[in-house]
């Protein structure tokens, strides 16, 4: 089509319906907020076999990408080293 051309539109975008995420993945959303009402802490592992020990069978891929959407992905925290600590092998003479 020469329209999708000229608006540099693909083919298959033009044809495709557009569709909520929010709607279309509503069951995992709601799964994985009450996983979190029990349990806030956890991360999307202890998050997705939690919902797999309560019988869900979501694909871990779609779950992360729902928990990720979800804005859950947290970045982690990493341990900070010591800089007055003198056992550091790494310090040099």
């Amino acid at each position: 089509m020469k329209a999708c051309q000229m608006t540099a539109l693909t083919r298959s975008g033009y044809y495709r319906q557009p569709v909520d995420w929010n709607e279309k993945d509503s069951q995992v959303i709601a799964a994985i907020q009450s996983i979190l009402a029990k349990y806030p802490q956890a991360g999307f592992w202890k998050c997705y076999f939690q919902l797999r020990i309560e019988g869900y069978q979501f694909n871990h891929k779609r779950v992360y990408r729902v928990y990720c959407r979800l804005g859950l992905n947290l970045r982690r925290r990493t341990k900070r080293s010591d800089k007055n600590n003198k056992d550091d092998l790494n310090e040099s003479p």
